[in-house]
């Protein structure tokens, strides 16, 4: 749920994560992007101070952000989560049972995201547009060469995970809303994404849409 008015996102995840790999997992590793933008040591900061942009460096706090109130679960069992020490932006979920190969987990968090100005880099808010990128605890990729653990920065792209995306967002009726893969729910958004020849007509006393999309793969 998007809260225009205060510019923060109050949400819920589950992952459904199986372990790919021929190694067995203790840990699973987390982006936490989002804090990158919380204060002027981060990898994002130091790149950009070194980029000659000092925007960022001197800005006040209610125009950086960051991301809270994760409370990790493993298969409905409390787990452990710890930050990591040279980055903010970086967390590791110790697991309370090893991944072995081919085995799956059901991985849960609430979180929230204070959104910083869009003006420092690609997340954030431009007065009542929304860019919303690297937003919710995301797994990092493990591969051959282990976990790629790297923190957020403001240029370069995003070594990512492939899954099966399902994501209801809430925001208000007045707002359209761009996202990756197929919107489930048209009928009840309108903005010409109905099926043909359907109306959709919202009550003036409903103040808010939920968006439906899956990206599959």
């Amino acid at each position: 749920h998007l809260s225009d008015t205060e510019n923060e996102l109050f949400a819920n995840e589950t992952i459904e994560y199986q372990n790919n790999s021929s190694d067995t997992l203790a840990e699973i590793y987390f982006h936490l992007w989002p804090n990158a933008y919380k204060n002027d040591e981060t990898a994002m900061a130091k790149q950009l101070l070194e980029n000659g942009e000092t925007q960022f460096y001197y800005s006040s706090e209610n125009k950086r952000g960051y991301i809270d109130g994760l409370k990790f679960s493993v298969n409905q069992q409390a787990a452990v989560f710890e930050f990591d020490k040279s980055f903010i932006d970086i967390g590791k979920l110790i697991l309370n049972e090893p991944l072995l190969p081919g085995q799956s987990i059901t991985i849960n968090t609430p979180f929230h995201v204070k959104l910083p100005s869009a003006e420092i880099s690609r997340l954030g808010y431009l007065g009542q547009s929304y860019m919303i990128s690297q937003w919710y605890p995301k797994p990092a990729v493990y591969d051959q060469k282990g976990w790629h653990t790297m923190p957020y920065l403001t240029e370069g792209e995003f070594y990512s995970e492939f899954a099966n995306f399902d994501v209801k967002i809430t925001i208000d009726k007045n707002y359209i809303l761009g996202g990756s893969g197929y919107l489930q729910n048209g009928n009840e958004i309108g903005y010409n994404y109905q099926d043909d020849g359907v109306k959709v007509s919202i009550p003036k006393k409903q103040k808010t849409l939920t968006w439906h999309f899956i990206a599959p793969n």
